[in-house]
């Protein structure tokens, strides 16, 4: 392609994700202070009605492990756990000091995105404007994001679940082959397979499986975090948008789907949903059980507790997610 081709088509791809991002923009809708964005969905009626989701009393684990073994590749920014001992068992019966108690303890190194996690809202910009149209400089220094840290979404993350197993509905063997773009026909297709629990609106946190992981755990990491994978069509915006759901989290390392169905674009819908909706974006879930479970009793919905560690003016941070039914 010449030159002259290649910004013809740079100009069309950053017009297309302008396009979209002002039509589903929330600057302003919970006013100019506002620092949860599509979180403010997300009131005490749904939590009352998550919470009267749980039956049974099962719960389901939606973590994957936080390990030096994985799932980032070596000699990224963002390495895998370093776990280190700074007291162990060593010693410890010859401990006569205080009536023989003696004990361990750890530290750890780590990226906070290197496995299960949420993206806070300082953690990408579009056109130098963070979410509800701040100056990206402003919001997040040297310091960390001084405005919305991600220890502002601790205590709001507790809602209805929904689990799309788009893998399990639409792909060979329970798994989508990388590069399947999830749309809204494929999202209305699983909900239609599913049934009536996997009804989707507002304040929900949608959880959507691919098969992704599974498939990395089964074969090995590889180029997991970072290469080819199934996931979220840019042109689902509008639909995530439009069902005012007050997060989305996947079993990929990206969410969205790699390459791009949006050609010449890297992940253009982060760039549409975090700093333009303000919309909490889950990876590298562990779905595997908990689809296994609502496969079997054909209820797809849950209460969702998933807190995200408090690290003050992070623009990312772990999470232990736990479904219950």
């Amino acid at each position: 392609m010449s030159e002259r081709g290649e910004q013809a088509m740079d100009e069309q791809v950053t017009a297309t994700i302008r396009e979209a991002a002002e039509r589903c923009r929330n600057w302003g809708r919970w006013g100019d202070d506002d620092v949860l964005g599509t979180l403010n969905h997300i009131d005490d009626g749904k939590r009352r009605e998550a919470a009267g989701l749980v039956r049974r009393g099962a719960t389901f684990s939606l973590s994957q492990s936080f390990g030096h073994d994985g799932p980032q590749r070596s000699g990224t920014k963002r390495p895998n756990p370093i776990h280190t001992m700074t007291a162990t068992g060593a010693g410890a019966r010859d401990a006569g000091r205080r009536h023989g108690m003696a004990g361990a303890d750890d530290v750890i190194f780590m990226a906070l995105q290197a496995s299960t996690q949420w993206d806070g809202l300082g953690h990408i910009f579009d056109h130098g404007r963070a979410y509800n149209g701040r100056e990206a400089a402003e919001v997040v220094t040297d310091a960390g994001d001084q405005v919305t840290g991600i220890e502002h979404v601790a205590q709001h993350m507790v809602t209805r679940g929904v689990l799309l197993d788009v893998g399990r509905a639409l792909g060979a063997d329970g798994e989508l082959p990388d590069g399947f773009a999830i749309g809204e026909a494929e999202l209305e297709a699983t909900i239609e397979a599913q049934g009536p629990s996997a009804r989707v609106g507002r304040g929900d946190a949608v959880l959507v499986r691919t098969g992704k992981y599974a498939r990395a755990r089964r074969e090995g990491w590889g180029d997991y975090a970072g290469g080819a994978a199934p996931g979220m069509s840019f042109f689902s915006a509008e639909w995530l948008h439009g069902r005012e759901i007050a997060a989305l989290a996947t079993d990929t390392w990206g969410m969205e789907v790699v390459p791009t169905d949006l050609e010449g674009a890297g992940l253009p819908l982060h760039q549409v949903v975090i700093p333009n909706m303000g919309l909490l974006v889950g990876e590298i879930w562990d779905l595997e059980t908990l689809a296994e479970d609502c496969a079997a009793d054909g209820s797809y919905e849950f209460l969702l507790t998933a807190p995200p560690l408090k690290v003050t003016g992070a623009v990312g941070a772990p999470v232990h997610p736990i479904a219950m039914k």
